[in-house]
């Protein structure tokens, strides 16, 4: 009886399997020889489709970009919706996805998926009716803000520990030491609130732009 065969290295192949082993493990853990293992191929086989790591967490990254959802700059929605919804979409990948995230904050580079990204909010933003010069910065506004809230929980911040917080010391803590529990809740929540306040005053910046002199 014929063995099976395995399956052919592909390029999708080998980022999936190296996303799935970030998300697991971490930046630190992969390596061409821990990748190559898992692939259950040699580790020279994989520089037939990349020739370093760094290309193949480059390649992991635009593959986190490529599950943002996009629609909402082509399908008529206003400007301040459409950014909304676009950043909940893109909070959602970096969320499912948290330890490739320092990779994203360097910037899309070269990378298709991150400059589709930040092609597809710039274009709204100019369309919509914003000068150049800030559709640029609310971009990278956006950016930051986004990318900060996937960098850390606060919530997680605090130990579900009650003596770690003295009254004495920290005297309106006392319910810190739940914050934890809550995690998930809080964070979605901080999000939205920080979002809506960030979102209200550029409406109110895009009334003075726009405004008839």
């Amino acid at each position: 009886m014929a063995r099976p065969r395995k399956p052919l290295l592909s390029t999708d192949r080998i980022v999936e399997t190296a996303r799935t082993l970030v998300d697991a493990e971490g930046l630190a853990t992969l390596s061409t020889r821990r990748l190559a293992a898992e692939l259950g191929v040699s580790g020279p086989s994989l520089y037939n489709h990349f020739r370093t790591k760094d290309q193949i967490l480059e390649a992991v990254a635009d593959s986190v970009s490529a599950q943002v959802d996009l629609s909402m700059f082509e399908d008529g929605r206003d400007w301040r919706t459409a950014l909304h919804d676009w950043a909940v979409s893109y909070r959602t990948a970096l969320r499912d996805h948290p330890n490739i995230v320092p990779v994203l904050a360097r910037g899309p580079g070269r990378r298709p998926a991150g400059l589709r990204l930040a092609d597809a909010v710039f274009g709204a933003m100019v369309g919509a009716g914003w000068p150049p010069a800030q559709a640029t910065s609310i971009g990278a506004l956006m950016r930051y803000f986004i990318m900060g809230s996937a960098l850390g929980s606060f919530a997680g911040g605090f130990v579900d520990d009650e003596t770690a917080y003295d009254p004495a010391d920290y005297p309106h803590l006392g319910q810190a030491h739940l914050l934890a529990e809550q995690q998930e809740k809080i964070d979605e929540r901080a999000f939205e609130v920080g979002l809506t306040a960030l979102l209200d005053g550029l409406v109110q910046q895009f009334q003075r732009v726009t405004a008839p002199e």
